[in-house]
């Protein structure tokens, strides 16, 4: 295995993985040149914060301050804002590791940076492992009391980068229950069963199974944009996904000891990017599995809590484990 990323955006640009004969490809979506994630970029392979997913009218109130964040996604502020981390340049430093390769990015995010409180100082840790893992450790720290929600957002498609649909990878996620949106995304607050729905992917399911099925929820979000509620602990470390592209052999098991996530089905590509491979992006050529806490928690106190306070250090890993069979 290898893996190129970038300072800018933290951006995972190329994750090279073998398949069941040992032919190495690039699984991760991406485009030529610098330039086009700064003017064109869906979040290819970015660090996503401060805030990954949505935030209701782009608004929240913290122990009784109100607070705007910047829309960027109709009346929402998604992924941080207008210019998160996916367009902030990071430090990298190579690190010593025992368990392969590692690169700790990091940045400090002033006090009041796309709305939030707070300044920020933020510690990511690629690893590459020997053993075909492609962990992420999330550190941070604030010196006054905040919401955060970090993740990764990489497109993913196990045949290859520009080799088509992802529609025929079999997906399994290890939830019961999922976060309905309402007509801008916004989760309604209801835990809904996935049982008897196109949301059960309990048992592995091709992701096109069920896609174009008439579920009101498919229908707001043009297919699959939803966070799923993972069946685990609070804060253990386990089994969220497990994806499987039949003809290469390849599969990815994500592990996390965050409590959702999000899986979205590349709905909005549209063939006007251009990939790496000189190849257009069409609707479903990639997949994101983004290991979060829930969108807009900081207005629905019954989900689990985003808030970081001064004196906590908020820490999480996401491990890709790579397989072929």
């Amino acid at each position: 295995m290898s893996i190129t990323c970038k300072t800018y955006g933290g951006i995972v640009a190329a994750l090279r993985v073998p398949d069941r004969v040992g032919h190495l490809d690039n699984v991760v979506l991406g485009l030529p040149r610098l330039e086009d994630y700064v003017t064109h970029s869906p979040y290819f392979g970015a660090l996503i914060g401060r805030y990954g997913n949505r935030i209701a009218g782009g608004r929240f109130r913290l122990d009784g301050v109100d607070y705007r964040l910047n829309a960027n996604d109709g009346p929402n502020s998604l992924h941080g804002g207008r210019a998160g981390f996916d367009r902030q340049v990071w430090s990298a430093e190579a690190i010593p590791s025992q368990q392969g390769l590692a690169v700790a990015l990091t940045r400090q995010s002033p006090e009041g940076e796309e709305g939030y409180p707070g300044t920020l100082d933020v510690r990511v840790t690629y690893t590459l492992t020997e053993t075909d893992e492609f962990r992420i450790d999330y550190e941070a720290r604030t010196d006054r009391l905040t919401v955060l929600n970090l993740t990764s957002h990489g497109y993913f498609n196990l045949a290859g980068e520009g080799r088509g649909s992802i529609e025929g990878h079999e997906l399994r996620l290890n939830a019961r229950a999922y976060t309905p949106v309402d007509a801008t995304l916004i989760p309604t607050g209801a835990l809904d069963p996935v049982a008897g729905t196109p949301f059960d992917f309990t048992r592995p399911t091709p992701i096109g199974a069920r896609l174009r099925e008439g579920h009101p929820q498919l229908l707001a979000a043009r297919g699959y944009d939803h966070n799923w509620v993972l069946d685990k602990a609070p804060g253990e470390f386990g089994l969220a996904a497990r994806l499987r592209d039949p003809l290469s052999g390849r599969v990815m098991e994500i592990h996390t000891d965050q409590p959702g996530l999000q899986f979205y089905s590349g709905n909005f590509l549209d063939g006007t990017l251009v990939g790496s491979s000189a190849r257009p992006y069409r609707q479903g050529d990639g997949l994101c599995l983004e290991t979060q806490h829930f969108p807009n928690s900081p207005n629905l106190l019954a989900f689990p809590s985003t808030v970081l306070r001064p004196g906590e250090v908020f820490r999480s890993a996401t491990l890709h484990r790579f397989l072929a069979e």
